[in-house]
């Protein structure tokens, strides 16, 4: 390997296995609407240890097919975190409901549990309680999904976990995504997540009227089934009840992800060492490594530092140095409310006070299967010159 060799931040790790697999998938009757799909669903499900699962083409479609089964609507309101993807707002935005955020623990960078308490407190008082909570599960670390279902328990709302990074994360001993703190759990294939299925995502949920909502709804809202039918003249006939969208996984998709799932727990064990070897490296960076709570066990997506409060106006220049070192850092998250969207819709900056002096902070370095040993230390030895450069050490 060479200086110039471009580190992204993440990558899909393919093997044989999987070649093969999505080429039996070609190599069958169906390339959509076959068995695949039914078997990846299962799958994830029976890992998670969840009785349902609904296969979509992305985490985003899978997130709006949650908030439509728990009946978001018009004038509903939605709260998630600010310190997340576009796409976990705006799945409650596609309702019609209106949206608002939460600030996050300065240490997980989660949504903060007190912060909700707080908020819902207020809510209470003003009647403007939320329907649903979108807690976010950043870098594949829990959000504390127990103090947030005892809220939801004592404030009536329902739970959607956006567990986009965290597929093979653990809370409290048990898989994320079981059911046991939440409505639905929402998984993301997207090629930089932990296992891939190119493009795809999935909801789960021990839910069956819920499982059943999605899986319609994901299906221009048709259904062939015979006790849904209001007649049945022949095998050719199938009703829609509702509207409906085209957010189907391809057999392709889920042949895909069905042999990544096989590595799963291996995948996640190697996250944990390049961590491990990151965290040895850093120790004595003046930076703050991520911060992994007791009772979880994180998948581990991303590896993101913060850079001392009073050395944040060099975080651009030291991004660049990565970069141009060929090292591809990236910032995880701008913050959903202060995108111009959100901005119109009355958000302003110093709202979310936390998760905006996180963001003005911090980078991810590279962290993905197949990351070397070498690699680590030359994304060490470059972000160690860039600090010294700018700075930050001395």
């Amino acid at each position: 390997m060479t200086h110039t060799d471009f580190i992204p931040y993440g990558r899909q790790s393919i093997n044989e296995d999987d070649i093969a697999a999505v080429v039996k998938s070609l190599r069958s009757d169906f390339l959509t609407q076959g068995p695949c799909v039914s078997e990846f669903e299962q799958a994830i499900a029976d890992k998670v240890g969840a009785n349902y699962g609904v296969a979509a083409n992305s985490a985003t479609s899978a997130l709006h097919l949650a908030c439509l089964a728990l009946g978001v609507k018009e004038n509903d309101r939605v709260w998630t975190s600010p310190n997340t993807f576009i796409a976990s707002a705006n799945c409650a935005r596609y309702c019609g409901a209106s949206v608002d955020f939460v600030d996050i623990d300065p240490r997980t960078y989660n949504m903060c549990p007190e912060k909700l308490a707080e908020r819902l407190h207020q809510a209470k008082q003003n009647n403007t309680l939320p329907n649903v909570v979108i807690p976010v599960h950043f870098a594949g670390q829990s959000c504390d999904m127990e103090a947030i279902h005892k809220l939801s328990k004592e404030y009536g709302f329902h739970i959607i976990e956006d567990a986009s990074h965290a597929i093979g994360a653990k809370y409290q001993g048990d898989y994320v995504g079981n059911g046991t703190f939440s409505d639905i759990c929402v998984f993301s294939f997207h090629p930089v997540k932990i296992i891939t299925s190119a493009e795809g995502g999935m909801a789960i949920t021990n839910d069956e009227q819920l499982a059943k909502h999605m899986k319609k709804h994901s299906q221009q809202g048709i259904t062939k089934s015979p006790d849904e039918l209001t007649q049945m003249p022949g095998d050719w006939y199938y009703e829609q009840h509702t509207l409906g969208f085209n957010y189907r996984m391809t057999e392709l998709q889920a042949a895909l992800g069905l042999s990544q799932l096989s590595r799963l727990d291996d995948f996640i064990t190697e996250r944990h060492q390049q961590f491990a070897r990151y965290s040895d490296l850093l120790k004595d960076f003046p930076i703050t490594l991520p911060f992994q709570k007791d009772g979880r066990n994180s998948s581990l997506h991303l590896f993101p530092i913060l850079l001392p409060k009073h050395h944040k106006a060099s975080r651009k220049a030291i991004f660049d140095a990565l970069r141009q070192a060929n090292i591809g850092t990236q910032i995880h998250y701008i913050p959903v409310h202060t995108q111009p969207y959100y901005q119109a819709l009355g958000f302003k900056k110093g709202d979310f006070p936390i998760a905006e002096d996180y963001y003005q902070r911090t980078l991810s370095l590279p962290l993905f299967v197949g990351l070397t040993q070498e690699q680590q230390h030359r994304v060490v030895n470059v972000l160690r010159q860039a600090l010294a450069d700018h700075g930050v050490l001395a």
